[in-house]
């Protein structure tokens, strides 16, 4: 039997962005499935402000040169790998010379937030289903994490170009909620870059986005997934109670980093397993 496989998408890993919750479970608990006999691919976007000299980041051409189109522009779609040194795994990094040479994350040096991550955050999410799509690579499984990757669940679940691709028309989704909020709203003119681009969607998918702040983006993230992991202390509440009231698979936290990584792939298992029946 193949291994099973499961896509990190992560806003935040360790050490390429300063250790937090998010970039310390973007960085660990990939490695606790690897050491589990799992295979994963990792993915995260190259923020300015990672160094790629002091990492070691290089293009990959063969996965680099796809044009995505957002809001009418063509935006080149530049693949880059980076090893984690100790363990073998690779980091595949999202970039792109319009969204992400500016030095900072998803905030610019006076702490204020990008006005563009919204089509930041779709480029993300669809260079990196299309860079899975190039390494004919079938997940299981694919978990997100940090908010900057929660329009991957939508593309995944609610778009005709990937919801009926045979790469991911089996992957079980889950996503983690981390105490990460960000204030006022992503461009209200969301729902209008997504359209233009993407076959699929309904009124409840816009209802979500019609303002899309901090909750709604997670709240729709969450009502596509199968599980949702807490991955953090003290986490919205709103948002814990949604995946309640939508019977979603919810994995609690675990103060303890082996008890809570082990938890999260005893889940993997189960459905997985429940895939495969």
């Amino acid at each position: 039997m193949d291994k099973p496989k499961i896509l990190y998408v992560s806003q935040e890993i360790y050490p390429y962005m300063i250790s937090t919750p998010l970039a310390d479970f973007g960085r660990y608990m990939p490695q606790s499935a690897f050491e589990r006999d799992k295979e994963v691919r990792i993915f995260m976007p190259r923020f300015g402000n990672v160094n790629e000299r002091k990492n070691q980041l290089h293009e990959v051409i063969r996965l680099s040169g796809l044009n995505i189109i957002i809001d009418d522009v063509d935006h080149p779609l530049i693949i880059k790998v980076a090893s984690i040194p100790t363990v073998r795994m690779q980091i595949y990094f999202i970039d792109n010379e319009d969204f992400f040479t500016i030095k900072a994350d998803i905030k610019d040096a006076k702490g204020k937030y990008l006005p563009n991550n919204d089509e930041r955050s779709i480029f993300f999410a669809r260079g990196v289903l299309e860079t899975v799509k190039k390494l004919s690579w079938r997940p299981s499984v694919i978990h997100c994490s940090g908010w900057f990757s929660m329009l991957l669940p939508f593309y995944l679940k609610r778009t005709e170009e990937y919801n009926n691709n045979p790469y991911f028309n089996k992957a079980k989704l889950v996503v983690s909620l981390f105490n990460d909020p960000f204030e006022g709203m992503l461009c209200e003119d969301i729902i209008k870059k997504i359209k233009k681009e993407s076959e699929g969607g309904t009124t409840k998918d816009w209802k979500f986005y019609k303002e899309p702040t901090y909750e709604n983006i997670m709240k729709a993230a969450i009502s596509y997934a199968d599980g949702v992991v807490v991955a953090q202390d003290k986490v919205s509440k709103e948002l814990i109670d949604f995946a309640k009231e939508n019977k979603k698979d919810i994995i609690p936290y675990k103060s303890d980093r082996k008890e809570f990584y082990k938890s999260i792939n005893d889940y993997y298992d189960s459905i997985i397993e429940i895939e495969e029946d």
